[in-house]
């Protein structure tokens, strides 16, 4: 009947206008491509690891051979799909990536690992605070989570949004998928979602976020008492506050704190100013940050005259919090009883992942924390302070931007001892004769001067294998550059010269030593050159 009255040509209409939208512009084929190089970085995850794979596929499907045994315990928390038997112990099975992974995702979370965290902590496809909805999708949190417990790294997934009445049953089946998906715990600020997943879902952990604004015992024990296994301090807590949290709390519940990042000039993270100057709510992840915004004031009777907000002719001590930095004070937040730091990572690019993590890492390992204290100001951030650890946060009235002493200009994709080559993804201009230094997880920064820059111009059907092209500057964005190297300084611990992942006791967001370029990077390495940048303006 439905056949006879035309539904199933009303469907087949549907289903040609999908592919009239895929094929406009070349959309299936860019997305296609991308997957494909989401397959790739599968394939290398599963080789590094020593498994062999039973074919080499160029395609977004990778098939590895695994132990039975091991497949079985896979098959727990990830899905794939049972291909073929090898032998009596060893089998084929299929994994595909999906094109809505997205590149940035997938490269901070592996910056992350790489550079140190213990534990990774990322949007999903929903009830996250990150703008746009930019989480990873379901199979994205499925390869993340393979990914990382590849290198026994844990992945939580944020669900910290204030959920309205009719998102409570869907956090509920949220959290099955997440399960399945092979989440470690969620993030959860609201009362109703933390009930709802631990009846949907007893097994998922939940930890309880920053905006769910505990800051005492009592709130703390409550949440326990609900199933939840770790609190994020509320941000305006001081170190003295979580000892007394922690002496009232029992000994299995877990304490995190946050220990680098933006700080919320709040009542921890909800803020209705953003909302009520912009219409763009930050309790829903569209935050416009107006507590960094100058402000004046305008006497009803005198219009057009504006007076700046000042205390003590310094500026503000209303807004304008400092960037938080506790990496000298790690062993004070140890003391207070905090199991896990917390880097704030939201939106940031690998390279910033990379450099936070790696200074904490090295921290938390022995380091002393002057060697690394230069390393974060590699980095774009506003000027730093501790919070509200001390008792009042800081501010920094008189600068109302950001700043960074580095600047990111390639990732390297591969190095070659023997020529003393280094192959690179170019993020930024850099030269012939530019002193490079070299990030590389847990070792001093390497500095290396670029010789024989050349461009490696990507295959066409006209020209499958093009020559490279001799250059006195890398500028084209993503193109692949390989040059030789001259020795620079040599290692430093931290660079000092002139002018995010959860890490902690427990480190939340790979070995060796260094001298000279004795040791080239490695895939996955960062490169940067000294160029101090300042974003916006600086006052009296």
């Amino acid at each position: 009947m439905i056949k006879q009255r035309g539904g199933m040509l009303a469907k087949g209409r549907l289903l040609g206008i999908q592919f009239d939208a895929l094929f406009t512009d070349d959309l299936y084929f860019k997305i296609s491509r991308h997957a494909i190089e989401m397959a790739h970085q599968i394939r290398d995850i599963f080789v590094s690891a020593g498994y062999p794979l039973l074919f080499d596929s160029p395609t977004n499907q990778q098939y590895p051979i695994m132990p039975d045994d091991e497949l079985a315990e896979i098959g727990k928390s990830f899905g794939y799909e049972y291909w073929e038997r090898v032998d009596e112990t060893h089998s084929g099975v299929r994994f595909c990536a999906s094109w809505a992974t997205t590149q940035e995702n997938v490269d901070a979370l592996r910056a992350a690992v790489r550079f140190g965290a213990n534990a990774v902590y990322l949007g999903g496809p929903m009830l996250q605070l990150r703008a746009g909805n930019t989480g990873f999708t379901l199979e994205g949190v499925r390869e993340a989570c393979e990914y990382a417990h590849a290198r026994n790294v844990r992945v939580y997934v944020a669900a910290n949004a204030f959920t309205f009445p009719e998102e409570i049953p869907d956090m509920a089946e949220y959290a099955k998928r997440l399960k399945d998906a092979g989440a470690d715990a969620m993030i959860v600020s609201d009362l109703g979602a933390i009930r709802a997943i631990k009846r949907a879902c007893p097994d998922m952990e939940v930890h309880v976020s920053t905006q769910a604004n505990c800051t005492n015992h009592e709130s703390a024990n409550i949440y326990y008492e609900l199933g939840a296994s770790r609190v994020v301090c509320a941000r305006e807590m001081s170190l003295d506050d979580i000892a007394r949290m922690r002496e009232e709390m029992p000994a299995d519940m877990e304490i995190e704190a946050f220990a680098h990042g933006a700080m919320c000039m709040a009542v921890s993270g909800r803020c209705l100013i953003s909302s009520y100057l912009t219409g763009r709510s930050g309790n829903r992840g569209h935050c416009t940050q107006p507590c960094r915004w100058s402000y004046t004031l305008e006497e009803e009777k005198r219009p057009g005259e504006h007076f700046p907000i000042e205390e003590d002719g310094r500026g503000t001590f209303i807004m304008n919090a400092k960037d938080m930095n506790m990496l000298a004070h790690l062993d004070a937040l140890r003391a207070a009883g905090v199991d896990s730091i917390k880097i704030e990572g939201r939106n940031k690019k690998a390279f910033y992942v990379a450099s936070v993590v790696n200074a904490y890492r090295q921290v938390l390992d022995g380091s002393p924390a002057a060697d690394f204290a230069a390393e974060l100001e590699a980095v774009s951030h506003r000027p730093y302070g501790t919070g509200f650890f001390f008792g009042e946060a800081e501010q920094a009235p008189n600068y109302d931007g950001y700043e960074q002493q580095a600047m990111h200009v390639a990732d390297v994709v591969s190095a070659d001892p023997a020529t003393r080559t280094i192959v690179a993804c170019c993020r930024n201009r850099f030269a012939e004769g530019d002193e490079l230094e070299i990030l590389s997880p847990r070792v001093p920064i390497t500095r290396v001067v670029v010789r024989n820059l050349t461009w490696l111009p990507d295959p066409t059907e006209s020209d499958p294998d093009p020559a490279p092209v001799p250059v006195p500057v890398a500028n084209r964005s993503c193109g692949i550059y390989r040059f030789s190297v001259g020795a620079g300084v040599g290692a430093c611990a931290g660079s000092d010269d002139e002018a995010s992942a959860d890490v902690g006791a427990e480190a939340v967001a790979d070995a060796g030593t260094r001298a000279g370029i004795d040791i080239l990077p490695a895939a996955g390495d960062f490169l940067r050159v000294r160029r101090f940048r300042r974003s916006a303006r600086s006052g009296a």
